[in-house]
């Protein structure tokens, strides 16, 4: 038996990455929530704040763009 050495898919800095990318994502998402109201007859503005109508989706849109440089990223070249 020939004992082969399996190498990950990316480096350990590309992980890192993508781990933070993940939490920047999740942290968009948490920003996102709230601002319902428990009685349906009543309506909240408290939807529309600035936090989530631009704050949040922003977020989520770096994390995801952080994602993507950590798949991209060629630890070799660096």
């Amino acid at each position: 038996m020939e004992n082969k050495k399996h190498d990950f898919l990316f480096e350990k800095a590309n992980y890192k990455i993508l781990l933070i990318g993940i939490a920047v994502i999740v942290l968009g998402f948490i920003l996102m929530s709230g601002g319902g109201s428990d009685d349906p007859k009543v309506f909240s503005d408290e939807i529309f704040n600035f936090r989530r109508i631009r704050l949040a989706p922003t977020v989520v849109l770096i994390g995801f763009g952080i994602t993507v440089y950590s798949i991209m990223k060629n630890p070799k070249k660096a």
